[in-house]
């Protein structure tokens, strides 16, 4: 079954990774900016700091200073680079068509080149370690689910975190507030689907009944730890709706963590490792919008652009005549991902599968327009600005009396649901096609 991205045309655009970052790209780029400020309105960081150095159209003036050898790479500049989200809401505004992402990525490249110290006071030394282990070997994440999973069952974690002993480290509290840890699907020859606690995925997941096609599904690296329920829950669609699943077991992380913090050469790595791996399908799924957008841009999905987010391959997908959806008359709160809305322009497909549920009713998130601030580790290294944003969003759900919000990418679902967690507020964040599997009759 070959089924074409609609959006691969215009994410093509000549984006080709490079190895080493370009000063004359940068200041090529950059000259395309003709300063008219329609972005400014759109950038969550101008909307906060106020400040024209954090807006897209400042941060443009500022890279090309640089480049140009007019302004200092200095420790404010970097600053000013860093609290960029790389939202792409400016892009999707640009009415000349700059290519903000490419400008930011070959400046944090830039940056990571010229400026060894102040490049490596942005990531601690452990953290570093912590990427190079997991990142380029994701499969290691699938041991560390047994160990989260562990420490989960005893309380461990949120024991601690009780006592004050891990409320500064932001990367252990995040941990600490994890969803309950869940494990791959292991086929039965009957072609039934159960959990399995082996921590392994199984190359093949067959198609039941009438077969359709066969697709690959990308795993990703974050979301086999904190997201195997989205990924059992599309193998369940997938395979219910006719078609069989692929699990290739050399895929790797898609890159986008490398690639937008300068980082290109490791980046590149990965894209390498994936392009090989995913040679052969026709369609390669992809449930996190985020790694999607990086899979398309890279070149993973080749001229085809044969990458798809799994809400999009569904609503195109054949068989629902035969499904059975159980009703649930609730209204259900849909988040945008920036990924999703500004850069793959699929923000109504996840509407458009809440609609396949008898009674759900599928309310835009207000605000939809403006980042929720997670944005890969941004959250991580911004703390002050992703809490400022996620707050918008708290607020938001809170007034709404819904009790489901889904969203489409697993950085935003984490970062909101932990800050409705610590607000105590009991809204469940999950993945659209989460709840579809639901209804469908998956026990997770």
């Amino acid at each position: 079954m070959r089924i074409l991205c609609p959006i691969t045309v215009f994410l093509k655009r000549d984006y080709k990774l490079l190895s080493k970052f370009s000063k004359n790209l940068i200041i090529d780029e950059s000259n395309q900016c003709v300063s008219c400020g329609l972005c400014l309105p759109h950038c969550p960081t101008y909307r906060v700091l106020k400040s024209e150095a954090d807006s897209p159209r400042g941060r443009i003036a500022l890279m090309n200073g640089v480049a140009n050898g007019r302004i200092a790479l200095n420790a404010r500049f970097i600053q000013h680079m860093d609290r960029c989200l790389t939202c792409r809401a400016c892009e999707a505004v640009c009415p000349n068509s700059v290519s903000y992402v490419r400008l930011i990525d070959e400046t944090r490249a830039l940056i990571a080149d010229q400026s060894k110290s102040a490049a490596a006071a942005r990531k601690s030394n452990w953290r570093i370690a912590l990427e190079r282990l997991l990142l380029t070997q994701p499969a290691r994440l699938d041991r560390l689910r047994r160990l989260l999973h562990f420490l989960q069952k005893r309380e461990w974690l949120r024991g601690l975190r009780k006592l004050g002993l891990i409320e500064k480290n932001r990367i252990f509290k995040f941990i600490a507030q994890l969803p309950v840890v869940k494990f791959p699907y292991t086929a039965a020859e009957d072609g039934e689907n159960t959990a399995s606690n082996n921590g392994t995925w199984r190359p093949v997941y067959p198609a039941q009944g009438e077969k359709r096609g066969e697709v690959a599904l990308f795993l990703g690296c974050v979301a086999r730890v904190t997201d195997v329920a989205t990924l059992n829950s599309s193998i369940y669609v997938l395979n219910r709706l006719g078609y069989t699943v692929h699990i290739p077991r050399d895929q790797t992380c898609c890159g986008a963590i490398y690639q937008h913090s300068g980082a290109l050469e490791q980046a590149n790595a990965l894209v390498r490792r994936n392009k090989a791996v995913f040679a052969g399908f026709d369609a390669v799924i992809s449930t996190a919008s985020g790694c999607g957008v990086q899979l398309l841009e890279s070149g993973v999905a080749g001229e085809q652009g044969k990458v798809m987010d799994i809400s999009q391959f569904l609503m195109v997908a054949k068989g629902w005549e035969s499904i059975d959806i159980a009703s649930l008359a609730q209204k259900i709160l849909v988040h945008e991902p920036c990924s999703l809305r500004h850069v793959l322009r699929e923000q109504a497909y996840p509407y458009q599968l809440i609609a396949r549920i008898p009674g759900a009713a599928a309310v835009p998130l207000t605000g939809n327009d403006q980042c929720c601030g997670a944005a890969g580790t941004y959250f991580i290294d911004q703390p002050e600005i992703a809490d400022m944003l996620l707050q918008n969003k708290i607020t938001t759900v809170k007034e709404s009396k819904a009790q489901y919000l889904v969203t489409s990418n697993i950085g935003c679902a984490m970062h909101i649901a932990n800050g409705l967690y610590e607000k105590e507020i009991h809204v469940e964040v999950l993945h659209p096609v989460t709840l579809l599997a639901r209804q469908m009759g998956l026990e997770l």
